[in-house]
């Protein structure tokens, strides 16, 4: 979900250029800054974003500058220069050398560079285009983060497979359970209460209470069902959101799987499957 984007634009004196910058995020977050004088220019920027990407902290930055007028737009400070002009020649009476014009020219505050006059409509003109190149920096910025995207998915497909591979082994570790459950009852009750008439049934009878209890099929069902999920949801954009909450139904599962589990060799599983979960988990915060 990081990526970087950036386009430049002028426009009746002004130029400017545009950076477009994101990094990872739940939800989708603008931050703008722009130039003093476009008040508009935020919620059109803004909005550009909205319409491109569904998720990250996305920061915008425009940075603008107006050309300085030319040499027509100069006029002389009359009443400065006429200060100037009695103190030279009262200088001047007094033996100092007569000024020549240009150095009265030179002096501070003879000279003024007038400021255009904004137009509105041209300013409004200086706007758009500036929002045109907003919207430029930010399809730079959404190749971009298409770019890492399409390095990540192969990825983010090895994870789901890792996590195929595991509850297909669960279910064979699982199918075990039963037997584990019953023999580890029937040797504890041999143990407290020994030679007692009808043990036999009463073991069934526990063990397989106590089996139910540890049936993970529907954990493991549902496993089987979040991997398929997840392999769609590859081939759709934007997933980010759906799959982290699909990562999330991933996790509990296991951790059901971990909490009924009755043998060593199933936790073992279960404690693999996690970990895979949560390296899926850091990779699914990149994607859009």
């Amino acid at each position: 979900m990081t990526g970087f984007g950036r386009a430049d634009g002028t426009l009746d004196g002004w130029t400017w250029s545009v950076e477009a910058r994101s990094v990872n995020g739940r939800n989708l977050e603008v931050r703008f800054r722009g130039p003093n004088g476009f008040d508009n220019l935020e919620r059109l920027a803004k909005a550009a974003a909205q319409t491109r990407l569904a998720r990250g902290q996305v920061t915008l930055g425009v940075q603008a500058r107006r050309a300085e007028g030319d040499v027509s737009a100069l006029r002389v400070n009359e009443a400065v220069l006429a200060r100037y002009l009695a103190l030279a020649n009262q200088l001047a009476e007094e033996g100092a050398t007569p000024p020549s014009a240009d150095g009265l020219l030179g002096l501070r505050g003879v000279l003024d560079l007038e400021e255009a006059v904004d137009d509105p409509e041209a300013r409004a003109a200086v706007e758009a285009a500036m929002a045109a190149t907003v919207e430029q920096a930010l399809d730079a910025l959404k190749l971009s983060r298409e770019r890492e995207g399409d390095q990540l998915r192969p990825v983010i497909a090895a994870f789901v497979d890792r996590i195929e591979a595991l509850t297909a082994l669960s279910v064979i570790e699982a199918g075990a359970q039963t037997a584990a459950v019953r023999d580890r009852f029937a040797r504890r009750m041999a143990e407290l209460v020994p030679d007692t008439p009808g043990l036999e049934d009463r073991i069934v009878l526990e063990a397989a209470a106590l089996a139910t209890k540890a049936d993970v099929r529907e954990e493991l069902d549902r496993l089987t069902a979040h991997v398929a999920s997840a392999r769609l949801l590859l081939d759709q954009a934007p997933a980010g959101r759906k799959l982290d909450f699909l990562v999330q139904e991933f996790m509990r599962e296991a951790n059901t799987l971990c909490s009924k589990s009755a043998t060593t060799a199933l936790t073992a599983v279960g404690l693999d499957l996690k970990a895979v979960i949560e390296q899926l988990r850091e990779q699914v915060q990149n994607v859009e």
